[in-house]
């Protein structure tokens, strides 16, 4: 694995480059990610590019020894083209238009901008496409980041309009497709067709899927025309983006098919401050994020490619700035999550970012180093970290233990009509992978239709549309089948399935949901260690109850070797359920210590603790140690290898 950093030398006075770029070296960084920002700096006015100062900051980092990712300068358009085409601006579900003064300023349906990004693309590739320190291409920055993915735009309704006529062919087929004869909503034509948003009360849910899915669709358009240039301009060079965490407004598996490396930006503590998770893990994990973010991001995007291949593009380094509270990391984390990513395959982590820049909106965001250029916290821990690397080399593959499903489409079903307030497919997804991780489970996230030979087990927590191809496979894998609930639920316009849930599950799971249930806080069904909560599903099946609460309320029915959730799986249920699949599967688990993770990769055994205390590890944990010892203190990582 490398490491490296983020840097901005249109940030800095060019004296103090050379000095930054031999410190970078001496820390134990290797690549260096520039440009994703820069375009009023490379185009200060239209049609005029001053290439001097880029020129001059890739030599300094080539003669280091650095290796640049460039970045398209697309999500940052200057003032004069926002001037030249006002209507370029996303428009939010107000009508508001999303003006120029921070970034990420553009509608990915307009037609106009696309063509300068391609434009600027194409300018910036023709440069550096065969410079020697270009190793790869960063397309953007952070597609969708505060909220810009659905744009409700004149050029985003116009464009919806046109993909719908390519979907449906008619408008007939349309009304039909999604229930319009329901309060009379039926279109003559797709001009007659507006963007479901303002409406006065909620849309129909088939439009509000089917805006998502042409919004997804213009990102992976927008995406692919800068592709295809920088392969063009630049073969041989790796074309990556930078995805979020927590971030489902896009289909992440439609990008990545246009990709070589998948890269995601990764801020455990700001995403625990500012995602639902609980007020006492908010105060047990403040300064180390809760365990299972990292390592959830890490699979999910691992499993983006069929290649696996994955980096961290930026990771935090210290404090950052946009969350609601912004602690510091605890002393070690910077290293243990460093270390993490390695464990679960990463190509590169990227510290975000070299320097604390003093000035605009993120001036308390943290670096490797303090504004003066002075060693801020995180800096010596990348130097460890680059030191460890070394001394491990190649760790390894993970071993195939745990299949989860999961789909974007999922999550846009369950925030679209969530039927009960918390209970959205990506948290459900996220709550059993936490579960399989406190077993010491190593868990692939993989979307539907990708092969399951190999592994023990297979998850679905919650996949409203289930597409034929992954029915196929399930049908031929041989190993335990965990079914979450609303899974099947729906076709893919939105209509409850035929026959009624699980829909073409039912080819492996003799029954149907009768009756669904979301409960309110406190309105609870309990179990002996465990408690149904949030969504209950009542169920006409031959299969055998296995988890029925003390009123006789069934949280979980067995049918062979499957099994189907029928109560929304939190932490205790999803643990219940999957610990006694685990064992059916033949999988070895681990009764871990709170705050304890494992991962597995070749003969190595990583160890990470994220809690406040000591913990040791389990007699069931073996081998000898390369790193760390068998107690580790809070924010330690230790590596076994095998005997």
């Amino acid at each position: 694995m490398r490491l490296g950093c983020c840097y901005y030398p249109e940030h800095w006075p060019e004296n103090l480059w050379a000095e930054d770029a031999l410190r970078m070296v001496e820390t134990g960084l290797s690549q260096v990610r520039i440009g994703e920002f820069a375009w009023s700096r490379i185009e200060p006015d239209p049609g005029q590019f001053d290439w001097g100062w880029l020129d001059r900051a890739i030599e300094t980092l080539h003669s280091a020894g650095l290796e640049v990712i460039l970045g398209t300068p697309t999500a940052t358009p200057p003032k004069w083209l926002v001037d030249t085409m006002p209507d370029m601006v996303a428009t939010n579900e107000h009508g508001h238009a999303r003006v120029f003064g921070s970034r990420r300023h553009y509608c990915f349906s307009h037609r106009g901008y696309r063509a300068e990004a391609a434009r600027i693309t194409r300018a910036v590739a023709n440069r550096y496409g065969k410079h020697p320190a270009v190793v790869a291409w960063q397309t953007d920055n952070e597609y969708g980041c505060h909220d810009t993915v659905l744009s409700f735009s004149d050029a985003a309704r116009l464009a919806f309009r046109e993909w719908l006529a390519a979907r449906y062919g008619t408008a007939m087929d349309l009304n039909r497709a999604w229930g319009n004869v329901f309060w009379s909503m039926e279109y003559r034509s797709f001009d007659e067709i507006d963007l479901p948003g303002l409406t006065v009360t909620e849309a129909n849910p088939a439009h509000w899927l089917a805006f998502r899915r042409f919004a997804s669709d213009e990102v992976a358009a927008f995406n692919r025309s800068q592709v295809e240039i920088l392969r063009e301009l630049s073969p041989g060079r790796d074309v990556v983006h930078n995805y979020m965490g927590f971030f489902t407004e896009f289909d992440h598996h439609a990008i990545a098919s246009d990709l070589d490396v998948v890269g995601w930006d990764s801020y455990p503590l700001g995403f625990l401050d500012s995602f639902p998770f609980t007020e006492a893990d908010k105060l047990a994990y403040a300064r180390q994020g809760h365990p299972d973010i990292a390592a959830f991001h890490h699979d999910l995007y691992r499993g983006c490619t069929p290649s696996g291949r994955w980096s961290v593009l930026e990771q935090q380094p210290g404090p950052v700035n946009w969350a609601n509270h912004n602690p510091a990391p605890l002393p070690g984390m910077v290293r243990l999550w460093t270390l993490e990513a390695m464990a679960h395959g990463a190509e590169l982590v990227s510290y975000f970012r070299w320097r604390q820049f003093p000035q605009a909106q993120e001036q308390h965001h943290a670096g490797l180093l303090l504004p003066d250029s002075e060693p801020a916290l995180g800096l010596a821990e990348a130097a460890q970290s680059a030191r460890d690397i070394a001394m491990l080399g190649p760790v390894g593959d993970p071993p195939k233990q745990v299949a989860l499903i999961f789909a974007y489409d999922a999550d846009w079903v369950t925030k679209i009509q969530p039927q009960g307030k918390g209970v959205s497919a990506l948290w459900a997804t996220f709550s059993c992978y936490s579960a399989l991780r406190q077993l010491g489970l190593d868990i692939d996230i993989v979307p539907p239709g990708r092969p399951l030979d190999g592994y023990a087990l297979v998850a679905l927590p919650c996949l409203p549309i289930v597409p034929d191809c992954l029915v196929a496979e399930l049908k031929r894998f041989s190993g335990q089948i965990v079914i979450g609930p609303r899974s099947g639920s729906r076709d893919a316009d939105f209509a409850i399935s035929d026959g009624l849930p699980p829909g073409p599950l039912r080819a492996l799971f003799p029954g149907k949901v009768v009756r669904v249930e979301s409960l309110r806080p406190g309105l609870t069904h309990p179990g002996k260690d465990w408690e149904i909560e949030r969504w209950l599903e009542h169920l006409e099946t031959a299969a055998e109850p296995e988890m029925i609460a003390l009123d006789g309320t069934v949280a979980c029915w067995r049918h062979r070797q499957v099994r189907y959730m029928s109560a929304w799986p939190n932490q205790e249920v999803a643990h219940a359920v999957l610990a006694r699949a685990a064992k059916d599967a033949g999988l070895a688990t681990h009764a871990l210590p709170e705050g304890l993770r494992l991962r597995r990769a070749g003969e190595n055994t990583f160890a990470f603790n994220y809690s406040q205390t000591p913990v040791h590890l389990p007699d069931t944990v073996t081998g000898h140690l390369l790193l760390g010892q068998r107690t580790l203190h809070p924010a330690d990582v230790s590596i076994l290898k095998a005997n």
